[in-house]
């Protein structure tokens, strides 16, 4: 599907608090390709699109909207051949291969020169390679853990501060005959969050990084630290029985009917949980709590963002239309619950008066010092990504099988990255 809306859809928009000043005004071409083909993102990118037009009405704005998974096998090509001058992507290490083929612009200059370095600087790490910038981000969602509240009151049990109390608490629900953690690992990104946020607590997400881009061995003990962390789980059962066999949806209905207490997931869950039952009574979420002291509190955030083409024909205005869409103003129309529903990247944006997102945005924005990965099948390269999320699976069910699935890992590392 391709859609092409010329500069006319800004008479159909209303007008909002400006980015930059009128006297800014900017005229010539602004090529963009977006990859929101849903209806709620569609139109919330063409109604953000027509206030910045509505901004520069002497500006020629063409905007490209293609089917998001055309888009992916599209993307090399246009950026080679038929550049725009503003793409849609995404954060990380789903950037680096258009980054180390001189594909996406360096803008370190609207990072360091900019509101963009301080109110978007909880993304910059998602959005550096070797030292640079390479793109704005426009939108997140918060990971963490979703519980039962009224389970925790009912065996007097509290919010973790730490791992041990994680424990803990894990031991009274195993022992009132529930699991601590529904989840379904048929879809295996599932499981790699487990892996993310153990990885994370036990070392930090600088180290979490260099695994993720290959400099770091899967046999090296600090590896082995954050498998036996999480083994300590499945050892004491915490995870639902046949979890192989049932995909992320159909794990939830074990919060519902108790089975279960919490799950660990993104925000995405919220809704289905809704309306399912869970009213915000009994649903409840909190921060993967500490496994190691000292080491700061980094978060799986997985971040949309916005890219200038190395060969763009117009950056001034791409330039221009970043620092717009990158405005406390505009994240804050584009992310509230008619639109997008997820969360503002930038920290002094307001969000709407949900409960789950009110917490989320005051965790990424405020109490999140330690980084904001993106997932991990969007961190690593795609053939790791996957064998390693096969691994972690088979460990869930076979945890003795820990050092034959790390040197798998490790052969493959050795192919992947060479």
């Amino acid at each position: 599907m391709k859609l092409t809306i010329k500069s006319t859809l800004a008479a159909l928009v209303a007008s909002t608090i400006l980015a930059m000043p009128v006297s800014a005004e900017l005229s010539g071409d602004l090529k963009i390709f977006l990859d929101t083909s849903n209806p709620a993102p569609r139109a919330t990118m063409e109604e953000m699109i027509g206030r910045f037009q509505e901004k520069h009405p002497n500006m020629n704005i063409e905007t490209t909207v293609i089917d998001r998974e055309a888009y992916k096998t599209q993307i090399r090509n246009f950026l080679t051949a038929n550049s725009p001058d503003i793409a849609t992507w995404y954060a990380a290490n789903r950037m680096t291969p258009y980054v180390k083929a001189g594909l996406f612009e360096d803008i370190s200059d609207l990072w360091s020169d900019t509101v963009i370095g301080e109110e978007l600087a909880s993304t910059k790490g998602a959005m550096t390679i070797d030292g640079k910038q390479w793109g704005v981000p426009y939108t997140y969602y918060q990971w963490g853990i979703y519980y039962r509240k009224d389970i925790y009151e009912d065996l007097g049990i509290k919010e973790p501060a730490n791992f041990d109390e994680m424990l803990s608490n894990c031991q009274k629900v195993v022992d009132a005959g529930m699991k601590c953690y529904t989840i379904g690992t048929k879809w295996l990104w599932t499981a790699s969050g487990w892996f993310d946020y153990l990885n994370m607590r036990t070392h930090g997400f600088d180290f979490h990084m260099e695994l993720a881009s290959g400099k770091v061995a899967w046999t090296d003990a600090r590896v082995r630290e954050t498998f036996a962390n999480w083994r300590k789980l499945v050892d004491m059962g915490a995870f639902v029985d046949d979890h192989q066999n049932k995909d992320w949806q159909q794990s939830l209905p074990l919060l519902v009917n108790g089975d279960a207490a919490a799950i660990l997931k993104g925000n995405f869950a919220v809704a289905p949980l809704r309306e399912a039952g869970l009213d915000d009574s009994k649903l409840d979420f909190h921060q993967f709590p500490e496994i190691t002291a000292g080491v700061a509190l980094a978060e799986d955030a997985p971040t949309d963002t916005f890219h200038i083409p190395a060969n763009a024909a117009n950056k001034d205005n791409a330039r221009a239309f970043l620092l717009h869409m990158a405005s406390a103003e505009e994240q804050t129309i584009i992310n509230n619950g008619a639109n997008l529903g997820q969360l503002p990247v930038n920290s002094k944006a307001s969000i709407d008066d949900d409960k789950f997102l009110q917490e989320g945005f005051a965790m990424l924005s405020s109490n999140s010092p330690g980084g904001v990965a993106q997932f991990f099948d969007r961190d690593y390269p795609a053939e790791m990504a996957q064998g390693a999320m096969e691994g972690m699976q088979e460990f869930m069910v076979f945890p003795d099988n820990l050092d034959d699935i790390l040197d798998r890992l490790e052969d493959m590392r050795a192919d992947v990255y060479k």
